[in-house]
């Protein structure tokens, strides 16, 4: 693997990126033709060996052309499709084309009669280093509790922001807790979304999502540079990154075990950036969901850490194990929203998902049997990963990280558990008129991360399967995050033709900066429009607005980013 790609510093993989159609974002769109009547495909490119799709307006047009943007030259010639619908986006007629055939790395245009050439598009095997390098980097643009240094941020340089060295007590935290009496240092962590809060149970998944990706790719991520403070050390920059954030879940541990559910203010911030924001912040609650999203957590990163630090690596284990054992004190102390917040809630009344995950973690981890009868005794449902349904993680850990601790009849038990999500998902893929598996019903809020996190499932039943065909199926979801879909956005910032400016993200609507942040994923298209704003489209595929407006479609968040990172990195894997 050339490894040179990944050592660009940050501004160079965005700005002077590996492809033209890189970090390209379309400020002043003078095309005038419609969204409905413009190519869709991926804007940043395809993978040499990869499938090739794009979505062509329903034109009279049977044929379409593959040009080389350098010569000019026509390379292939192929059929349209016939004519389809997809019930998620309406009405909508359109056509396919499909160009897997071209394995030349270049530049290239599709070009249909009756409609503009599509943007120009990459064919080579390094199309995601440089989004994967800033869908990662987006974690640091993102620290708490720290300055953001222009070495290592460029135009994004801000200063240092709540400090959290002094966090007040909520009344809900802790019963021998009296508010404003008692306060408590907790430091560092990541913003969750928009806001700047700091959340446990979201920071859970999204922290095992990244160690995850390490843990199943190592290889892609052992020699990657992310130009951040510590890239200098002898640990891998990914993990360099999550440590930020465990330093500060480590400090939401009460003394008995049990773990403290959010740090926020009471209110929301307004817009304005984190230095402005002067609000009193609060640890609130405790619950056994947190707990447990902790226990799962410390236990994956006391494994990948060992070899780095196995001081860390004691201290990260000695901290699940309290956490479990609160948690198996108190199975249902659940998180209830105080009246005088108003702050993200993450409320869940069912935690045997979270309970199997810690579970799992825990016995992969000390190797302790008792931990997986305490899984299998659980006997969960699996299903796509999302942050208040974790069964799937679990599952994930121990069909890739316990085969030597299983009996070849329990393994084969998981491992056909597995299949069975994936083969739904592939189901979806197979049957979808436009080559993405997605259903009407996953246009949800953050459709986006589902879209990710059934891509995580389907590359890995790839990998435990030998099956190529669970790779076009992850494959074509990566394109339609990257502009393959009915609103023709490609969904992450800075990368693509046409992509989001307007984000929920509280930094990038008040820094000044017209472009936001690169690297961050929108939630994406969300039939319940929560927030009342306006929209073009109320069908499920189409109802997006890249307005600041729009949190229920346009907001950012931590376990959002994390599923595209680990697809991608697992692609990369792959090449």
């Amino acid at each position: 693997m050339n490894y040179s790609v990944l050592k660009l510093t940050f501004l160079s993989a965005i700005y002077l990126s590996l492809s033209p159609t890189m970090a390209k974002a379309n400020f002043n769109d003078s095309n005038n033709t419609t969204v409905s009547e413009t190519i869709k495909l991926n804007q940043l490119g395809y993978l040499v060996k990869s499938d090739k799709i794009a979505i062509v307006p329903n034109v009279p047009a049977k044929f379409f052309e593959i040009v080389n943007v350098k010569s000019n030259d026509v390379v292939y010639k192929g059929e349209l499709s016939t004519v389809k619908v997809w019930e998620s986006a309406g009405s909508d007629h359109f056509k396919q084309a499909n160009f897997t055939q071209i394995i030349t790395p270049g530049e290239y245009v599709l070009r249909v009669e009756g409609v503009d050439d599509s943007p120009a598009f990459s064919i080579n095997d390094h199309v995601f280093d440089a989004l994967h390098i800033a869908t990662l980097k987006y974690y640091y643009l993102n620290r708490a509790s720290t300055k953001i240094d222009k070495k290592y941020a460029g135009i994004y340089a801000r200063p240092l922001a709540h400090k959290d060295d002094n966090v007040i007590f909520h009344g809900s935290a802790e019963a021998q807790h009296t508010e404003q009496v008692q306060y408590k240092a907790s430091q560092k962590g990541w913003y969750d979304a928009g806001d700047y809060g700091k959340y446990v149970v979201n920071s859970g998944i999204t922290t095992y999502t990244l160690l995850a990706a390490f843990e199943h790719y190592p290889l892609v991520y052992q020699k990657q540079i992310l130009n951040i403070p510590e890239s200098s050390d002898n640990i891998p920059d990914i993990i360099n990154e999550v440590t930020w954030n465990l330093d500060w879940l480590v400090t939401m541990q009460s003394d008995d075990g049990g773990v403290y559910h959010k740090l926020t203010t009471r209110e929301w911030p307004g817009a304005e950036m984190p230095q402005e924001d002067n609000r009193a912040r609060y640890i609130i609650g405790k619950s056994t969901s947190a707990s447990l999203n902790f226990a799962a957590t410390f236990a994956l990163a006391s494994r990948v850490i060992a070899p780095y630090s196995s001081n860390k690596a004691k201290q990260y284990l000695t901290a699940a194990v309290k956490a479990w054992n609160w948690s198996l004190a108190h199975q249902a102390q659940y998180y209830i929203q105080p009246k005088d917040v108003k702050s993200g809630e993450y409320g869940d009344t069912v935690v045997n998902d979270e309970f199997s995950w810690a579970a799992a973690e825990l016995f992969i981890t000390t190797k302790q049997t008792d931990y997986f009868n305490a899984y299998q005794a659980l006997d969960v449902q699996y299903s796509i990963p999302s942050w208040n349904n974790v069964s799937y993680l679990g599952l994930s850990s121990l069909l890739f990280k316990a085969k030597a601790l299983l009996t070849e009849q329990q393994y084969q038990t998981l491992k056909l558990a597995q299949k069975h999500i994936a083969d739904n998902v592939l189901s979806h893929y197979r049957n979808s008129e436009y080559k993405v598996a997605m259903q009407v019903s996953d246009f949800i809020w953050g459709s986006n991360a589902i879209a990710l996190n059934k891509a995580i499932v389907l590359l890995d039943a790839a990998q435990l399967n030998n099956d190529q065909n669970y790779i076009k199926a992850a494959q074509g979801l990566i394109d339609y995050i990257l502009g393959r879909n009915p609103t023709g956005y490609s969904f992450v910032t800075g990368f693509g033709t046409k992509t989001p400016m307007q984000p929920h993200h509280r930094i990038s609507q008040s820094d000044n900066i017209k472009a936001p942040l690169p690297g961050m994923l929108v939630g994406g298209p969300n039939a319940g429009q929560q927030d009342k704003c306006s929209y073009e489209s109320n069908e499920p595929a189409k109802s997006y607005s890249d307005s600041w407006c729009s949190y229920s479609t346009n907001e950012v968040a931590i376990n959002w980013n994390a599923p595209l990172v680990h697809a991608l990195g697992a692609l990369i894997s792959l090449r």
